[in-house]
């Protein structure tokens, strides 16, 4: 068997692991609602394209250089888009780690993949048809190919810096930050001063791809050749690593949090709930993850008016509350399927539990609303729509998701963050709709009803009888568990040991 049949095998063998996974019948729903998001944002993109282009058709003859003047903002919402979309090769190569493979070839293969991947192009449905209405009216059919073959060589370029970028994520997350520091930079360079000074150079830059000068294509090859190659030396050692279980095992002090141990078993749950975000790998990422998500939203709609309308006002403020909790307590009771033997050797264990997490993510909600604050100082953000989605998602929003530790039964790893991805079930789809849409169209329709200030009443209203009763409804979930805790034992061991 050559190599080339051998790369085909290879692809054939992730699509038949997906399709033979245990999950998949569970994930048909998953499935589709991905689909649907991928045809939605898609019509998105092909609107935005043709307004845009018929918006600048009239402002100056070559209206594109005003889309390339900026094109970095693209390239830095396609890096982060990656992170909830796109798997770094080391996540699909422990499969063969013990089959006579050469790791190099395994791993040249998975980059080839990443590289001529259709999400690369995903960005055509928004540049084809401005393309077609500012490019080629200018300068023809055949500078509007060069045009699209610059961007997604910038495109391919950007993919392969997120690799490089995901996999130092894992070993730690100030890589995390080093690349939103070195965005928000690169924004304030160019928002802040009167004049953007590097709109020139961009402009020129990507005009020479549509003159197919040579100079430009050499460049983004060379930045294409060594983001493979740093790729290739970093992801392989690092997937076999952690194979191997290989660890750096740093000495350091502990903190024991001894002001919580006046609460007794509910301190020590609040002790595991901080420690499982300190120490173990897969919920630190997720949750600084989730912080890096709030603050980009919160500077993206301070900074700028494109998010003014009332409707993405509603969604951010509500994003900026629920993403906390749609990173971590969707997945509710899957990290503890890891000692849930344990857990329930003790009599009420699950009930204090399920307690220190409210408690917990419900403190954690105060990152968002320090956040939103200069949001209400300059009036883009009234204080009773800060209230407002602050009271219902403690009070409404997350019973609705604790809902969660009865249906969730696949043990998720704590450490182990390459090699194993995932998968959502068909009820953490249906929640995480309904916490994210639900909300604002009922504000919306309360706000109509009630007036601007009076419309978030009943939102504050329902959040304070939700976290009143908190205690009710939470023991309410442990006795529902209690009843089906064998079943839900059963599945953790199973998916533990798989």
């Amino acid at each position: 068997m050559n190599k080339y049949q051998l790369y085909h095998l290879i692809e054939r063998t992730e699509e038949l692991k997906d399709k033979r996974h245990p999950m998949f019948e569970r994930n048909k729903f998953m499935k589709f609602l991905m689909w649907f998001m991928v045809a939605y944002y898609a019509a998105i993109m092909l609107f935005l394209g043709v307004t845009l282009g018929f918006g600048l058709k009239g402002d100056y003859s070559a209206a594109y250089h005003r889309l390339d003047g900026g094109f970095f903002y693209l390239l830095i919402i396609d890096f982060w888009m990656r992170f909830t979309m796109q798997e770094t090769p080391a996540q699909k190569a422990h499969s063969y780690a013990l089959l006579p493979i050469h790791r190099s070839f395994l791993m040249h293969g998975y980059l080839i993949r990443a590289m001529l991947s259709w999400g690369n192009l995903f960005w055509g449905f928004f540049l084809v048809p401005f393309g077609l209405m500012s490019v080629v009216p200018v300068a023809g059919w055949l500078a509007f190919v060069g045009w699209l073959l610059g961007y997604w060589l910038l495109f391919v370029a950007n993919g392969l810096a997120y690799l490089y970028i995901r996999a130092l994520c894992m070993k730690h997350m100030l890589w995390f930050l080093s690349a939103a520091a070195v965005h928000t930079a690169l924004v304030c360079v160019c928002v802040v001063p009167d004049h953007n000074v590097l709109r020139v150079p961009f402009v020129l830059f990507m005009n020479a791809f549509v003159q197919w000068q040579p100079l430009p294509y050499l460049i983004v090859g060379a930045i294409i050749a060594f983001a493979y190659w740093a790729n290739f030396r970093l992801q392989m050692g690092m997937v076999y690593n952690e194979i191997g279980k290989k660890e750096e095992v740093y000495l350091k002090n502990v903190s024991q949090f001894r002001a919580l141990n006046r609460y007794g078993a509910l301190g020590e749950y609040l002790k595991m709930e901080i420690k499982l975000r300190m120490r173990n790998k897969q919920p630190k990422m997720q949750f600084f993850i989730g912080i890096g998500l709030i603050t980009f939203f919160s500077l993206m709609l301070y900074f700028t008016d494109v998010y003014d309308t009332g409707f993405m006002k509603s969604f951010i403020c509500l994003y900026d509350y629920v993403i906390l909790g749609a990173t971590t307590l969707i997945t509710i009771m899957c990290y503890e399927g890891n000692y849930i033997d344990g857990l329930m050797s003790r009599r009420d264990s699950i009930f204090e539990l399920l307690r220190a997490k409210y408690y917990f993510n419900s403190a954690m909600l105060l990152i968002p609303f320090i956040l939103i604050t200069p949001l209400m100082i300059i009036g883009k953000i009234s204080l009773w729509m800060n209230l407002g989605y602050l009271f219902f998602t403690v009070g409404v929003l997350y019973p609705c998701v604790f809902q969660l530790a009865l249906y969730n039964k696949n043990t998720l790893p704590l450490n182990v963050k390459l090699t194993k991805a995932n998968s959502g079930t068909m009820m953490q789809s249906i929640i995480s709709i309904v916490i994210l849409f639900l909300p604002i169209a009922f504000e919306k329709i309360s706000v109509l009803l009630l007036g601007p200030v009076w419309g978030y009443m009943p939102l504050i209203i329902l959040g304070i009888v939700g976290i009143a009763t908190h205690r009710q409804w939470l023991r309410n979930i442990y006795r529902r568990f209690m009843v089906r805790r064998f079943e839900n034992m059963e599945a953790f061991r199973a998916s533990r040991n798989s």
